[in-house]
């Protein structure tokens, strides 16, 4: 019986396999390094797309300021920045001692006010509240609250 690939016996355990089987010598290591090197490219630009959108949102706001007025009221001053004129609603909640939410109230800041501007309201609470919290302002395209 004569061997069909006698020069493959005297190569690596792989070329043997190789002989015997058929296959080429063709890798797939450049279509992978590929397909993950576009997959990198793509995510890239994505995290930039959303660094970019987000680092300036439409409307910026901050808690300058409460005061606890008596058990069924408490004022607050809130400081809105806008990067536009556009109008946006800021939302407060006035909380008691167990964090339940006894206050909320949600504050409109007019297109045509002054982009930065400090702004007072009152809530008027079921009982007596310890704090109150800038849940955030939005505007009509930007609806989570910055």
């Amino acid at each position: 019986m004569t061997d069909p690939h006698p020069a493959a016996r005297t190569g690596s355990p792989s070329a043997v396999l190789d002989a015997r089987y058929g296959r080429t010598g063709r890798s797939h290591k450049p279509l992978v390094f590929g397909v993950v090197g576009a997959l990198a490219l793509v995510a890239l630009v994505w995290l930039f797309w959303v660094a970019s959108i987000s680092s300036n949102p439409p409307v910026s706001s901050r808690l300058l300021g409460f005061q606890i007025v008596s058990p069924t009221s408490a004022t607050v001053t809130i400081q809105v920045d806008r990067s536009k004129s556009v109008e946006a609603q800021c939302r407060l909640q006035a909380k008691a001692a167990d964090f339940s939410i006894v206050g909320e109230i949600t504050v409109t800041v007019a297109a045509d006010s002054p982009r930065q501007q400090s702004v007072g309201a009152t809530l008027t609470t079921q009982r007596a509240a310890t704090a109150v919290v800038l849940v955030g302002c939005t505007t009509a395209d930007a609806h989570r609250p910055n």
